[in-house]
């Protein structure tokens, strides 16, 4: 005689506080955020200057190949000099990554080809275009 499997199934809540999700992390509150107070790398200049301040440190950045990103980074734990690297985007810490981008509130992703550093929320940024004049210029503060 051939038996079938009991099959039990269970339904939870999902109210509890651990299981909510922040508005910022559902992608319809994602793909409708303004993405006004912060930078795209890849629409800067080369040799744009950027000054990103993090909860926890200070980041120097210099623009090397905005097409793909590419910039020489100094700050943080994990770059004490000028390293290659390239800004991967801006992070809740999730699954959603604003394409090269660096925004207050979100975190920075940074590669350097070895590994992915997630920094702290960015609280403030600076930049400093010196591709389009070969000058410089006083900081625009962006946040």
């Amino acid at each position: 005689m051939k038996t079938t499997p009991t099959v039990t199934t269970t339904t939870t809540k999902l109210d509890r506080p651990d299981d909510r999700v922040p508005s910022a992390a559902l992608l319809d509150t994602w793909s409708a955020h303004a993405w006004a107070d912060g930078v795209l790398v890849n629409r800067l200049l080369a040799f744009d200057h950027l000054t990103v301040r993090t909860q926890n440190s200070t980041y120097e950045f210099i623009v090397i190949a905005p097409e793909c990103a590419e910039v020489l980074v100094r700050g943080g734990a994990f770059f004490p000099d000028f390293a290659r690297a390239r800004v991967a985007g801006s992070s809740l810490g999730g699954s959603f990554l604003k394409l090269h981008g660096i925004y207050p509130g979100f975190r920075m992703e940074i590669s350097d080809g070895a590994r992915v550093i997630v920094t702290s929320p960015v609280d403030r940024l600076e930049k400093v275009e010196s591709g389009a004049n070969g000058k410089g210029g006083p900081p625009d503060r962006l946040m």
